[in-house]
């Protein structure tokens, strides 16, 4: 197992025994043999091997439910009579200085959840390197980076439209007694969902975060989902991102990517986009989202021609700005003020919290 996958579980042992679970070694070594076995990003297989394995008393159940919830997703559930107060995270955290095989004791930093609720809302240009892997962390267990479309086939439902031929052999079978009203509602079914993420010089303090993001994308939905780079050449990079491991993933792609940190012309790759991918079919119907600042090093009047083209063949256009949360924003770029009259929805894309926003745009678009 990674190291750093033991060092997490290893300081959550620690949240537990703080919060007053006895959480021994030994149980802390099931957990792990248990969590090797299982999707170690999945948090529901995370959940239930360190249930089964940490909890010996029911006592310890709402403590362990408290603690993986500050620890693993940053969330405090409500308190209730019968619930201990706020816990405290003790978190594994690699410190400046400190060597990759130092002493453990080194490597342990006290982080509470509203801590965590603050970094979630800090813009990811102005974290420390601690923090941004913090983030990295918890942009890995995004577990719902995807959207559905209504199918034209219909499935039993306990409320929907009435289905009458299901009554009516209902109450056949029952002799002419009636004895319920069936219903049944459209099917859904996966709405492909396209990625463009900028990865200029000017988005280099984003493109990595955004990139991590994409890769929660296709992991949601693998075979609906598909990433590009752009930046002075487009690259897809799909196939790099399907990789299990988020850091292993992320090498993959820089690897992949020729134009790391160079200029931007958005208007001529998303002309070749259109052209090699887009109007053959992978934007017809899906759900396109751009992420990028807009600054336009081409001419803006072909950048707006091919979004003007993109929202005839996409089901919904999204642009994501890491700018546009700044206070006082106004996208006057030349770039920006191209596109937006094809944008159906113009969210920011500069933390944790606003990734999360995307994430339900996309799903709800």
């Amino acid at each position: 197992m990674p190291r750093d996958v033991v060092e997490t579980l290893t300081g959550f042992a620690r949240t537990l025994r703080a919060a007053g679970v006895g959480a021994d070694p030994e149980r802390v070594q099931a957990m792990i043999d248990a969590v090797s076995h299982l999707d170690v990003l999945d948090p529901g297989d995370v959940y239930w091997a360190g249930r089964l394995t940490m909890c010996a008393d029911p006592a310890d159940l709402p403590r362990y439910d408290r603690c993986f919830a500050a620890y693993f997703t940053g969330r405090t559930p409500p308190v209730t009579r019968t619930m201990p107060p706020p816990v405290t995270v003790i978190r594994p955290a690699a410190t400046p200085g400190t060597a990759e095989g130092g002493d453990e004791s080194d490597d342990v930093s006290l982080a509470t959840a509203s801590e965590i609720e603050v970094l979630r809302s800090r813009d990811v240009a102005r974290l420390s390197a601690a923090e941004r892997a913090e983030v990295h962390r918890l942009l890995a267990l995004l577990d719902d980076v995807s959207a559905r479309r209504r199918s034209r086939r219909f499935t039993a439902r306990h409320r929907g439209r009435l289905d009458q031929h299901r009554t009516v052999r209902s109450i056949l079978r029952r002799g002419g007694e009636i004895s319920g009203l069936r219903y049944r509602a459209h099917r859904t079914r996966p709405r492909r969902v396209v990625l463009i993420v900028d990865v200029s010089g000017s988005m280099s303090p984003y493109a990595d975060v955004l990139l991590r993001f994409a890769h929660a994308a296709v992991r949601s939905a693998p075979r609906t989902t598909e990433v590009f780079s752009a930046g002075t050449r487009l690259t897809r990079v799909t196939r790099e991102l399907r990789h299990r491991e988020p850091d292993a993933a992320m090498r993959t792609v820089s690897a992949a990517i020729p134009d790391w940190s160079g200029g931007t012309r958005l208007g001529e790759e998303l002309k070749e986009f259109l052209d090699r991918f887009g109007q053959r079919g992978m934007a017809r119907g899906a759900v396109v989202v751009i992420a990028s600042d807009g600054w336009e090093r081409g001419d803006p009047s072909l950048l707006g021609e091919q979004m003007a083209r993109l929202r005839r063949l996409a089901y919904r256009v999204v642009w994501s700005n890491p700018h546009k949360a700044q206070p006082g924003y106004e996208p006057l770029t030349g770039g920006m003020l191209a596109a937006l009259p094809y944008v159906d929805h113009f969210v920011a894309g500069h933390s944790l919290a606003a990734l999360e926003e995307l994430a339900g745009v996309i799903g709800n678009a």
